[in-house]
């Protein structure tokens, strides 16, 4: 992709009204534009990402046994009384009235309309047990919408939604959605900590947060240390019941609270080991029994023969929150840090003197071997000065900088940086090549 023809609109300074810092660099590294309150518009970069924290998810998801579809964003309002949240769920719900006088409204959650489906389809326990999961715009009327996408009004969320015949087949299902959204997670680049959680106006008895440990977190958080130095979870057979279970016991062993669900005894008990930091969440599932399928009806014939309700839990991620929470754990004075796995390109090609033909072959011929190696290239060929464009490859936060200029082409060699760390090296291109494919 060559800058000069990409749509790129970054700027020197954020505006006065953002107040954290992945809201400051999303708007001057041209990821976003507010529409309205607490509603953004996602530019080409910004969306470069997006896409690509989507596509993680839904692996993680699909890897675990979960199965896509997708539901509309508007939602017919009998269906939420039917469960009794409609009136209960209070003025973040947008409410719509269309032309024939029905009511709807727009989804902020789906587990009414995805217990319509269901019951609709699936009649015997035979089919269990299913998970069923989208990624669709939600929208909640937050009172006060700020922090970027991070509290946001419209945002895209991932929400899955499981089946079963009983409560601990239930709970092995919510055991592996607790693993999948740990593994999630770890291939953003992020160290998520499990808390234990209110289920709030979900419903249900269980129910966990995955929170992200930042210094400009929404609230303070309580641990053991040991979570500072995370958990290495590789494989994970999901058809091994006992093995899910196990990590699951392990990864909540370790004390782990919010503010809200702290326990003063244990916190006590361990003494100078309690950590406290600010905290970002990133994921929220819950198990909530029958508290949907009993009013909605959603039953199977069991092995009996006889109609059994289903228990369920939902397992929620925002997709585009988490863009705001990883800028958060990974930037530095000159901007982002992406990950490798989410980064809007792979490498910038950085041409120091674009009406040089010397120096813009070499860069085009950089460009055409990396795309070639299956690298995602972003090629700045723009006659902006060289400090604006180092400015520009730092801010965007891209993972490599290849700089080509007359001086080192004389050379026969180029400047190869690594954003995260800041290290350079000097060395001939093909060398370079090497270590970008390593």
């Amino acid at each position: 992709m060559r800058l000069s023809r990409y749509f790129l609109p970054t700027l020197k300074e954020a505006p006065s009204d953002a107040q954290i810092v992945s809201h400051q660099l999303m708007l001057r590294a041209g990821m976003i534009k507010q529409e309205a309150a607490g509603i953004y518009a996602w530019l080409p970069l910004g969306l470069r990402v997006l896409r690509k924290i989507e596509g993680i998810v839904r692996q993680e998801q699909e890897r675990a046994g979960a199965v896509e579809l997708l539901m509309p964003t508007l939602q017919l309002a009998d269906l939420w009384r039917k469960s009794g949240r409609y009136d209960a769920y209070g003025p973040e719900m947008l409410r719509i009235t269309d032309r024939h006088e029905r009511e709807l409204l727009y989804g902020p959650t789906n587990e009414e309309m995805v217990t319509d489906i269901f019951r609709a389809y699936v009649k015997s326990y035979k089919a269990l047990p299913l998970n069923l999961f989208h990624i669709q715009w939600k929208f909640r009327d937050e009172r006060r919408p700020r922090f970027g996408v991070m509290r946001g009004r419209e945002f895209l969320m991932k929400d899955a939604y499981s089946f079963d015949l009983d409560e601990a087949s239930a709970r092995r299902s919510y055991y592996r959605m607790f693993l999948a959204y740990m593994r999630t997670f770890k291939r953003l680049g992020l160290k998520a900590i499990p808390m234990k959680a209110d289920t709030g106006p979900i419903g249900g008895d269980l129910s966990h947060e995955f929170i992200v440990l930042a210094a400009t977190g929404e609230s303070e958080v309580f641990f053991h240390e040991s979570w500072l130095g995370g958990h290495n979870i590789e494989d994970v057979d999901y058809a091994d019941d006992a093995f899910v279970a196990a990590w699951v016991e392990t990864l909540t062993t370790e004390y782990a609270a919010t503010d809200e669900m702290r326990d003063p005894v244990a916190e006590a008990g361990l003494g100078e080991l309690l950590q406290t930091a600010r905290g970002i969440e990133v994921g929220h599932i819950f198990y909530f029994g029958t508290k949907y399928s009993a009013p909605m009806k959603a039953k199977v014939a069991g092995p009996d023969g006889q109609d059994t309700e289903v228990h369920m839990g939902s397992y929620g991620v925002g997709v585009s929150r988490l863009m705001g929470a990883i800028i958060e754990a990974s930037h530095d004075a000159g901007g982002i840090i992406w990950p490798n796995s989410v980064a809007p390109f792979d490498v910038v090609v950085i041409n120091l003197r674009a009406n040089d033909e010397a120096v813009s072959a070499a860069c085009e011929e950089a460009v055409a071997k990396l795309e070639a190696l299956g690298k995602d290239v972003l090629y700045d060929d723009t006659d902006e000065r060289p400090g604006g464009k180092f400015a520009t490859a730092d801010l965007i936060g891209v993972p490599w900088q290849l700089t080509i200029g007359p001086k080192g082409l004389a050379d026969g060699v180029v400047e190869l940086k690594r954003r995260a760390t800041g290290e350079k090296q000097t060395l001939p291109l093909d060398a370079a090549l090497e270590l970008l494919t390593q």
